[in-house]
């Protein structure tokens, strides 16, 4: 899964703008600070255990869900 991560936010939320998956961290981008809060947050939303595949430095982030289907995915980012 492609995300898009906006640091430094008010508060942990995800929205989705148009076809893209926009992640609002409320950490600073600093010492992986946002890698662990993102890491985690979606570990908790899904349920599941998510790596980060790439973008470790970058706004534009791979994430891997583990033992999860698209539909899940799906379905659990329309219910935010």
């Amino acid at each position: 899964m492609d995300v898009y991560v906006k640091p430094t936010s008010k508060e942990f939320k995800i929205t989705v703008e148009g076809d893209e998956i926009v992640v609002h961290c409320s950490e600073e981008p600093v010492g992986g600070r946002v890698n662990r809060e993102l890491v985690k947050e979606l570990s908790r939303l899904f349920g599941k255990r998510v790596e980060l595949v790439s973008g470790s430095s970058s706004r534009q982030k791979r994430l891997l869900v583990r033992d999860a289907v698209k539909s899940e995915v799906k379905r659990a980012l329309m219910g935010v």
